[in-house]
């Protein structure tokens, strides 16, 4: 690992594709976007979509594997609960939740997966973001940073707070890592301690949040969890700085949504969407903020 943080940003080759978004208003936002990354203000969430592109399993391969495990037909667990549910139930079942992360970290970390193929983790090891928060529990991000040997610092519980550099991006492992049970968010119990947002992280997310605008890629909008945490980045600025507008934060789709851009758009967050194959798309969208030309 060097000690000192690599900047040498990657040449972006145009092509002839469709844009980002259409009219003046993208072309504005884009411009936007492109600025407060050169001024290193931009914080990016990084989720499993962005694990997804490696050809990891999904996430219905957790459920169904935590269902055979407890002997419960997968299809008929939604007369059950939620996967929260089932993984409290599996944590119940066999004393903790050990053997499930176990089983986790060999299906998510093959050994045939080729990171230094992979585009967007090498334009997110290379952007100037100081600050990345995931809530990804693999270890592919800080794969990517070592393969393109790019300084970083992992942050799981308020013990790595002690290893922060200035020179080093900060990874933060925002529902926990896979090498350390306990911070794993999975189960119905960490999730309702999280939605207390009084953990060590969750107060870190409010100081680094402030002064600077939050970038969404790779989460599904249906996921309850980062809604929650939008609507909660909301409510922590109105909070904490009233009488000062929130900053525009902006979330990576493939694919428009009237419905979710009203509702999001309420908790000062806007889409932007390329339509197309979705990890192309996110390619292209990252090489159009990352561009410094």
């Amino acid at each position: 690992m060097p000690s000192t943080r690599t900047r040498t940003r990657p040449r972006t080759e145009r092509r002839p594709t469709e844009p980002i978004g259409t009219g003046t208003g993208a072309d504005e936002t884009m411009r936007q976007l492109r600025d407060i990354h050169r001024r290193g203000k931009l914080l990016l969430f990084v989720g499993a979509g962005v694990s997804m592109g490696l050809g990891l399993p999904p996430w219905q391969t957790l459920i169904e594997h935590m269902a055979r495990e407890l002997d419960v037909e997968a299809t008929a667990f939604a007369d059950k609960g939620s996967y929260l549910t089932l993984a409290e139930y599996f944590r119940i079942k066999h004393g903790s939740i050990g053997p499930l992360r176990s089983w986790m970290d060999r299906e998510w970390h093959p050994r045939d997966v080729e990171l230094g193929k992979s585009r967007i983790h090498e334009l997110i090891a290379k952007g100037r973001f100081p600050l990345i928060y995931t809530t990804n529990y693999d270890r592919w991000l800080e794969s990517a940073f070592e393969h393109h040997k790019v300084a970083y610092t992992k942050i799981v519980s308020v013990a790595d707070l002690a290893k922060l550099r200035p020179d080093a991006t900060q990874i933060i492992k925002f529902h926990g890592d896979l090498e350390d049970d306990a911070s794993i968010v999975l189960d119905e119990s960490s999730y309702f301690r999280r939605l207390d947002f009084e953990s060590p992280l969750d107060i870190k997310l409010r100081a680094d949040v402030l002064g600077r605008t939050v970038m969404f890629i790779g989460y599904s909008l249906a996921d309850v969890n980062i809604r929650y945490l939008f609507y909660k980045l909301s409510r922590l600025w109105k909070s904490s700085v009233p009488n000062v507008a929130q900053p525009v934060s902006y979330l990576f789709s493939p694919s428009a949504n009237e419905v979710q851009r009203a509702v999001l758009g309420q908790w000062g967050i806007e889409m932007v969407h390329l339509g197309g194959d979705p990890s192309q798309a996110l390619i292209r969208f990252l090489e159009t903020v990352l561009d410094d030309e």
